[in-house]
């Protein structure tokens, strides 16, 4: 009974219960991880799983939202049914009618195939009436009879415009419907044969769209038929100006997206993942990359009858007053009998328009509009764009060192302008 205890039955018993802990701590470690009771994160291994973000109280600002860890499967899907109603464009002009710009902009052989105006090909010097390629874009049908949406700069000037269609052999000549130049749109019609209809593209609902949605754009860059790109909508409401041999295109209500957009995509439809249109591809930034605009399905709506039919649109009311401005120099000041450069000296005021009515004049300086101060030209400018035609506003002016106030009617510049022509 005195017998004492053996050391190595003592040290069997610690090891195994040791590798017993061993065993269940490791157990509930790969469990935890795997069912991620810890972390909160879907299984990345287990494929594109949707899981909820760590979201703050209401005052932080952060909402739950879903992790997509992958792009839509349905790529592939849209394209092959979209494809069939996409079409190329081609464009070609007479020598005699084949003109320069001159401005070297426009002698670039990207931004003529961009906008239609040449495809980098070399201008004909001759005198005769035989056609050559001038420029190159793309199109999409939306009705079955063969009408065609694409943008007007693609078909500018042409004297003659093919339109390739998949499973046919050989293009179609095209009629244009109708254009604008404002809006940059253009209708086309090509003629079914043997009565067959043609494939055609739904136009689905812009304003649907949110920033960060997944687009899909088709058309036919360089000349590749039937490329597909894929990007997000990066934002909406984008204005731009782009300048041609007419003046100055004044873009509205654009979507910009990050789908890659070439010479060559202009016209062809961006799509979103119902394989509706929600927009034309219009412009790329030139200076950098992943920045693209298409004209959306809004403003495409609203006019599409008048194109069908060759019906003039209407141009978007302009407000303005009509006066030509200038700085203030700072050598201007005692001649002007002013006590500071901010405003804007008027240096012009056009006949018969709102400013001329009103009784402004040469040298006048404006200081104010509605009470708000101007400092600039350009303040005075913005100030004016926000009212609309037909608002009265009042001016603070300047004259001969004397300051009054002038009534003026804000008119619409697209109407006084052909009215006065």
């Amino acid at each position: 009974m005195n017998k004492p205890k053996r050391s190595g039955s003592s040290f069997k018993s610690l090891f195994a219960a040791f590798m017993a802990g061993v065993l269940v701590v490791g157990g509930l470690m790969y469990t935890s991880d795997k069912m991620n009771l810890f972390t909160g994160k879907g299984a990345l291994a287990n494929g594109p799983t949707s899981s909820p973000t760590v979201s703050q109280p209401s005052g932080g600002g952060v909402k739950p939202t879903a992790l997509d860890m992958s792009r839509p499967q349905n790529i592939s899907q849209i394209f092959q049914q979209a494809s069939p109603a996409v079409v190329k464009i081609e464009t070609k002009v007479k020598a005699q009618s084949s003109r320069s710009s001159g401005n070297p902009l426009f002698d670039d052989p990207f931004f003529r195939q961009f906008f239609g105006n040449g495809g980098g090909s070399q201008r004909p010097k001759s005198n005769s009436n035989q056609l050559q390629p001038s420029g190159m874009g793309t199109g999409f049908i939306f009705e079955k009879t063969g009408y065609i949406l694409t943008n007007e700069h693609v078909i500018d000037g042409a004297d003659e415009i093919d339109v390739t269609v998949q499973g046919y052999d050989q293009p179609f000549k095209a009629k244009l419907l109708g254009n604008s130049y404002d809006l940059d749109l253009a209708a086309l019609k090509i003629e079914p044969v043997d009565g067959k209809e043609f494939p055609t593209l739904p136009l689905g609902n812009a304003q649907d769209m949110k920033e960060g949605d997944w687009v899909v754009a088709i058309g036919n860059p360089y000349g590749f038929d039937h490329t597909v790109t894929v990007g997000v909508l990066s934002a909406k409401e984008r204005p731009i100006s782009i300048p041609d041999e007419k003046g100055v295109r004044e873009y509205k209500h654009l979507l910009q997206t990050d789908a890659s957009i070439n010479p060559g995509n202009s016209g062809g439809p961006s799509l979103n993942m119902n394989g509706e249109v929600i927009g034309i591809n219009t412009a790329v930034s030139a200076q950098a990359q992943g920045i693209g605009f298409a004209i959306p399905t809004s403003t495409i709506s609203a006019v599409l009858d008048n194109l069908k039919n060759n019906v003039t649109i209407p141009k978007e009311p302009s407000p303005y007053i009509g006066v030509s401005l200038e700085p203030i120099d700072q050598s201007w000041l005692s001649e002007l009998k002013l006590d500071s450069t901010d405003g804007a000296l008027i240096a012009e005021v056009q006949r018969k328009s709102p400013a001329f009515k009103a009784g402004l004049r040469q040298y006048d300086v404006i200081t104010d509009v509605n009470g708000t101060k101007v400092k600039t030209p350009d303040d005075l400018t913005a100030a004016i764009k926000k009212l609309k035609v037909g608002d009265k506003a009042t001016l603070g002016i300047v004259r001969d060192g004397k300051k009054s106030t002038v009534d003026v009617t804000i008119g619409d510049r697209n109407v006084d302008g052909q009215q006065q022509q």
